[in-house]
């Protein structure tokens, strides 16, 4: 059995103390094998914001795996964003730990940022033809036997009748390759809201989950994370929300 915890849009900088006190508890009694935290550790990309979600994910005690979400990019450096717009959130990454490996699940990551869109909302989700092929080359090494296999991006690849959207251009034909290519699920943050959908594309069926966020920002969820336990090649997915 393997246990995950799926959180994301924690927002330092706009940070809910008690929600990510609650978090933090949660991990102690449950250790779970990983926790995966899906986009927008901080709120404007800025140092101190780094260094106090570095120092929070530290003290969990557990490996964590991040994927990257808008706000993690420059916001007031345009130089870096454009030459080095992941720099400072994989080198959290490294510090925290180099990979996460896991006997019976695959995790894959999917960028949906980018450092600019042919749009005037560069917040919103993109899937270029490079982070695809990445991803689908990764989900093609995988042990299919043995491993379920789990896709991580920041924004959902489709809407999910959330108050927030993510609009993510060319997230639609991505998911369908994914599928095709033996992805189970894909997980994602961005609209600060839980969903769990299935979805049915040319290829078969996929599951789209996602966590909302433990910062000030909610919307219509309290401030969540989602278990999700592995066993027998099922996966379980349950919304723990902060009361």
């Amino acid at each position: 059995m393997t246990l995950l915890f799926h959180a994301s849009d924690l927002h330092f900088g706009a940070e809910d103390s008690a929600a990510l006190a609650w978090f933090a508890d949660q991990v102690t009694e449950e250790q779970p094998d990983a926790v995966i935290i899906t986009g927008d550790l901080t709120m404007r990309a800025r140092s101190a914001e780094f260094a106090a979600a570095q120092a929070w994910l530290a003290e969990l005690g557990r490996p964590v795996l991040i994927e990257p979400g808008n706000h993690d990019l420059p916001y007031f450096n345009p130089v870096r964003r454009i030459w080095r717009p992941y720099g400072r959130v994989m080198r959290l990454q490294e510090q925290l730990h180099d990979g996460v490996m896991l006997d019976h699940v695959q995790l894959v990551s999917l960028r949906t940022t980018a450092r600019a869109q042919l749009r005037l909302n560069w917040s919103k989700g993109r899937v270029g033809k490079r982070a695809l092929h990445e991803a689908l080359h990764a989900l093609g090494d995988a042990d299919h036997a043995t491993k379920l296999r789990l896709v991580l991006a920041h924004h959902p690849l489709i809407e999910a009748e959330t108050q927030t959207s993510g609009r993510t251009t060319g997230g639609r034909a991505a998911l369908e390759a994914l599928t095709a290519a033996g992805a189970d699920a894909v997980l994602s943050g961005h609209v600060h809201d839980p969903f769990d959908l299935n979805v049915d594309t040319p290829a078969g069926s996929i599951r789209l989950i996602g966590a909302g966020t433990l910062s000030e920002r909610v919307r219509a969820s309290r401030p969540s994370f989602n278990r999700l336990q592995v066993h027998g090649g099922k996966l379980d997915a349950r919304v723990c929300a902060m009361s």
